[in-house]
């Protein structure tokens, strides 16, 4: 089995914290990984830095753009995979990368390299369903499970594409628009979203897209997803205790977000 059945094989519901890779270096990436990973996160989403994450929020935008001042380059994100695999061996690493980023490296040799550092999943999110049949061979040749977006509002089509042929987890959005905390969850229309995913069956169901708080997540696992992911909420943390290019004190942003991390997985067992 996948790290991906082997966690949802136990019953437990998952909490994902998306951290970008690089930003604001490697190195400091690396102790945020690690810190959200010991507070209790189930499985990690990490982004590749790209000029133009069209999906994305202000505040993801922000560290996207953080971590390509300070030269971040895919070789350093592999890098970084690998050190976080050889850390956690058991623990599902997803990435999310923008199609181009697979594109200019060719898709089989894509795959492949985030396959060899230890990921066990991509998620392209600039990339619907209708035009995943090339992404989803090169990844299966490599080893690696595509992940595709169940929008808030998709056609039975593509709900039922993507329940085909996505692997490990469903991305399912709790509403349409880009990331961030400045649009939260709505908990009206979680369960139908959900439902909606599940009525074709496949993978299980996981809600991102404006998650902050614990309710969100209790909301979330109320709906009957499987767990949650938390990207713009974590990013905002780092962004506050960036000064210039550096963390300006990594222990007091490691408990910020251990805290963080400990309500949002609690928010699962105690919905």
């Amino acid at each position: 089995m996948s790290r991906y059945a082997d966690f949802f094989a136990k019953g437990e519901r998952a909490f994902v914290p998306f951290v970008m890779l690089s930003d604001p270096t490697p190195e400091d990436a690396l102790e945020i990984i690690s810190a959200v990973v010991d507070a209790g996160a189930d499985a990690l989403e990490l982004g590749v830095p790209f000029s133009d994450p069209v999906a994305d929020g202000p505040a993801i935008q922000g560290a996207h753009v953080r971590a390509l001042r300070g030269g971040a380059t895919v070789a350093q994100a592999l890098d970084q995979v690998r050190a976080i695999r050889e850390r956690y061996p058991d623990l599902p690493i997803g990435m999310l990368v923008y199609a181009n980023v697979a594109h200019t490296r060719g898709l089989d040799r894509f795959y492949t390299e985030f396959k060899e550092a230890g990921a066990d999943s991509v998620l392209l999110p600039d990339v619907p369903v209708r035009e995943s049949a090339p992404f989803s061979a090169a990844a299966e040749r490599a080893g690696i499970e595509p992940i595709y977006i169940a929008p808030a509002k998709a056609s039975k089509e593509t709900l039922e594409g993507v329940a085909a042929n996505s692997r490990g987890y469903i991305y399912a959005i709790s509403r349409d628009g880009v990331t961030g905390t400045e649009n939260e969850a709505t908990v009206e229309g979680l369960r139908e979203v959900v439902d909606n995913v599940n009525a074709f069956g496949g993978a299980p169901v996981l809600l991102g897209f404006g998650i902050s708080r614990p309710e969100h997540v209790r909301a979330a696992i109320q709906a009957g997803a499987a767990g949650a992911i938390t990207g713009s909420a974590i990013t905002k943390i780092i962004d506050g205790h960036v000064v210039d290019t550096r963390i300006a004190d990594m222990e007091a942003l490691k408990r910020e977000l251990a805290d963080y991390v400990a309500a949002m997985k609690q928010a699962t067992i105690e919905p």
